[in-house]
């Protein structure tokens, strides 16, 4: 699965500065361009650009590509952000995560000024617009038709467009007959493009995957490898295309809104369990969190087969692009080694791995399991290769608690095997 990078590249567009909320504070362009390389990634959003000081560092350190793009420290940058869009529309409350990307500097700069007149941009580096998703995207383009946004997680509860807490049930409800300007959306850690292929209405869409990444160990979770040439306009006219080469995904079951339920008293509910005993928790009463799992079959319903091939990949009868659902490598060496996942331990061995054999990527999906095994041993060689066949048990994550991965121990009750 190894690709062609003058064909293909590796691209993470939702990534976070130190500025955003809850972000680690080693988010800066040093850390990120680092770890990019070490994840195997060719492309990554500039993140945060409407917060005041992130957006003059991005000015100062970024060297402009010629091409919509831009380099540093040996990677390449797409100006990007993510936004909250909140509103009443049809008299209902609505409230919307949008990833919003632009090709140029000056253009940001207008942007920016536009945004200033909905919402405090120097308060969190996720400013909160007090516009709806559809005039953002007609701010945007009457500032730059280059421009474009993608839903982000599209559907997590807290905000994603297609999430239980947002208020749309569909995209042309969101954007009307604009709908159209609309080239791709972002799968969120608890969906995979499998689920998302059973929702006609995204048909048209480039399914897309990316990291939402706090800190910078964290880039390329999840990623998108693109076909075509790398520039700005040659993603935009790749996702129009669908002509994606495959997505790396999270096990959706490891997402912390996958499954339904009400964190506080400890319930968890599938699907099925919130189809026959509703959207109220049996323990407290109020009404639970309901998961993406839940959300996907109330708006999606089309039966898809799916299958993997002799790439390793997961394809559909849809003909889209397919997808590996993978464990970050840090996890798989954290159960492999019998210690935490942020112990120098593991941080030794990931980094003897990386300089001998690549990229986490590399590691991850294409290494030799034998080479893996003479750099490590056998025991983490051994998870790296149940984890490339799915030989593992989720215990699905729910209500803002991430799901658990075991790639060895005892099946624990509601936890899915994997088997490909």
């Amino acid at each position: 699965m190894q690709y062609n990078h003058a064909m293909s590249y590796a691209v993470d567009l939702h990534v976070h500065s130190r500025y955003a909320y809850a972000t680690s504070k080693d988010l800066e362009f040093d850390s990120l361009a680092r770890q990019a390389k070490i994840k195997g990634i060719d492309l990554l959003a500039s993140a945060d650009f409407t917060y005041p000081d992130w957006f003059e560092e991005s000015r100062l350190k970024l060297n402009d590509a010629g091409n919509g793009l831009f380099e540093y420290g040996g990677v390449t940058f797409i100006l990007g952000t993510e936004v909250e869009c909140h509103g009443k529309h049809d008299g209902r409350g609505r409230r919307v995560h949008l990833l919003v990307f632009a090709p140029s500097l000056e253009t940001v700069e207008r942007i920016n000024s536009a945004l200033s007149r909905y919402g405090k941009l120097d308060g969190d580096g996720r400013p909160a617009l007090g516009l709806l998703p559809r005039e953002l995207l007609t701010l945007i383009k009457s500032i730059d038709e280059r421009c474009f946004l993608i839903p982000a997680h599209l559907w997590t509860p807290w905000f994603g467009l297609y999430g239980s807490k947002s208020g749309y049930d569909s995209l042309e409800e969101c954007f009307g007959s604009d709908v159209g300007q609309i080239p791709a959306i972002e799968t969120g850690l608890s969906s995979d493009p499998a689920m998302n292929w059973t929702v006609p209405s995204l048909d048209n869409l480039a399914i897309m995957s990316f990291s939402d990444a706090h800190s910078a160990p964290n880039l390329g979770r999840e990623l998108t490898v693109v076909n075509g040439e790398m520039t700005y306009d040659g993603l935009v006219q790749a996702m129009r295309r669908q002509d994606i080469l495959y997505t790396v995904e999270f096990y959706p079951e490891e997402g912390k809104y996958h499954h339904s339920g009400h964190r506080a008293c400890l319930v968890k509910m599938s699907p099925e369990d919130v189809r026959k005993k509703g959207e109220d928790c049996r323990s407290c009463g109020r009404r639970i969190t309901v998961g993406v799992s839940y959300r996907v079959k109330e708006l999606g319903g089309r039966h898809v087969d799916t299958w993997v091939g002799d790439d390793g990949l997961v394809h559909g009868d849809t003909g889209r692009p397919p997808f590996k659902s993978m464990v970050p490598l840090r996890e798989v060496l954290s159960e492999s080694l019998g210690v935490g996942v942020g112990t120098k331990t593991v941080a030794r061995m990931y980094e003897r791995l990386i300089e001998a054999l690549g990229t986490e990527l590399t590691v991850l999906m294409d290494a030799p399991i034998a080479e893996i095994e003479s750099v490590s041993n056998e025991r983490t060689a051994e998870g790296i290769d149940r984890v490339r066949r799915g030989d593992i048990f989720i215990e699905p994550g729910y209500d803002g608690v991430y799901g658990e991965v075991r790639v060895w121990g005892k099946k624990r009750e509601g936890a899915r095997r994997y088997a490909t």
